[in-house]
């Protein structure tokens, strides 16, 4: 089972983020690591978008979801008190993973960070992988958060 999905303007999702002084380094800019975190936190609001809260899907379907690649482009620095927003797109669901597109935008089409995420699916027992239950995939297909 895989499913391809197309957003090209990939502004379905937004999640704001403010940038605080312990999220830059030295000179001012975010320290690049912080970009990793704000992506997390808008994938995990995408899914609570579509329903699911991660512990729930622990609970319910006795799954997890960790991060098994990530390619990243750095495009330009985000600074102190800027006001971000993060996508958080699906671009494929396959049988156990979720590919994410991803993005981090000053105002509504400067882009500072691209990123391409897959995350797998396994077992909250196990640790090994898992299929996603379809269920899950069919809510996740019939979700479109705006």
């Amino acid at each position: 089972m895989s499913f391809r999905l197309s957003n090209p303007d990939n502004t379905s999702f937004r999640w704001p983020v403010r940038i605080y002084y312990e999220d830059t380094d030295a000179g001012g800019l975010v320290y690049h690591a912080n970009y990793l975190r704000f992506m997390e936190r808008a994938r995990t609001e995408r899914l609570r978008a579509a329903g699911f809260e991660l512990d729930g899907l622990q609970c319910d379907h006795g799954i997890l979801f960790v991060v098994r690649y990530m390619e990243l482009d750095f495009l330009k620095p985000a600074r102190f008190n800027d006001a971000l927003w993060v996508t958080a797109e699906f671009s494929e669901i396959r049988a156990a993973s979720l590919y994410f597109d991803q993005a981090v935008l000053r105002g509504e089409d400067e882009v500072l960070c691209r990123a391409r995420v897959r995350v797998v699916s396994i077992s909250a027992e196990t640790y090994r992988p898992k299929g996603v239950p379809d269920g899950v995939v069919q809510q996740l297909l019939g979700t479109r958060a705006d």
